[in-house]
């Protein structure tokens, strides 16, 4: 699963569209602060390099993603940082890639593309 992951990322920065949320950064800042992932570079360095590195389009936050993100259909856990992601791919056609059960699963559902990394 992770090498399918890091094929389809690899291949999107080569001719086809990458996109990463801007709400990922935010994310990483969490994670780090928590000591949940570890990290030798400051969240927002890594993250722009990321950005830089892949070419990926940084996906921003708008009033219609957090709108939509308040409409999704089906039944989506009640995370308000999972929402506007999944929103966000929605509004964007993109794929999330995402180790998280509650997204995959609603991706299964036929909501939003997925791949499990």
């Amino acid at each position: 699963m992770v090498q399918d992951a890091v094929d389809a990322i690899t291949d999107a920065t080569q001719g086809e569209r990458l996109g990463i949320s801007a709400m990922t950064a935010w994310e990483l800042g969490v994670l780090v602060s928590k000591n949940r992932l570890m990290s030798s570079r400051p969240p927002l360095r890594w993250f722009e390099e990321f950005a830089a590195i892949t070419e990926a389009e940084v996906q921003g936050v708008t009033p219609a993603i957090l709108v939509a993100s308040s409409f999704l259909p089906g039944s989506v856990h009640n995370d308000p940082m999972d929402r506007i992601l999944i929103a966000t791919a929605r509004e964007n056609d993109m794929t999330i890639v995402t180790r998280d059960r509650a997204i995959l699963a609603y991706g299964a559902a036929g909501h939003v593309r997925t791949m499990a990394c």
